[in-house]
């Protein structure tokens, strides 16, 4: 049988680490899709990277492999897109 208890979960400072980020992902995610940010500027990857970032400092206390696999790529992604923005702007 599987049990969680929400009322003996301890909340904790990487908790609030990850949840910022997760604030992150959430509200630049939506900023793209209202049409407020474009995924071509440079706004969009860094704020990615962030919420990676913050969720991987989450999960270094909290480990969850496929979380952290899914930050590994979601940075890497982000890098990506950043390089991709500066060198268009160096034209």
């Amino acid at each position: 049988m599987f049990h969680i208890s929400l009322l003996s979960y301890q909340y904790s400072w990487p908790d609030v680490i990850g949840n910022i980020g997760v604030a992150f992902l959430i509200g630049t995610y939506a900023a793209l899709t209202a049409g407020k940010i474009d995924a071509d500027g440079w706004v969009y990857p860094l704020f990615n990277l962030i919420a990676a970032f913050l969720l991987t400092i989450s999960l270094c206390f909290n480990p969850n492999l496929s979380s952290l696999v899914i930050e590994f790529f979601w940075s890497v992604i982000s890098i990506i897109g950043l390089y991709r923005y500066i060198k268009k702007v160096k034209k």
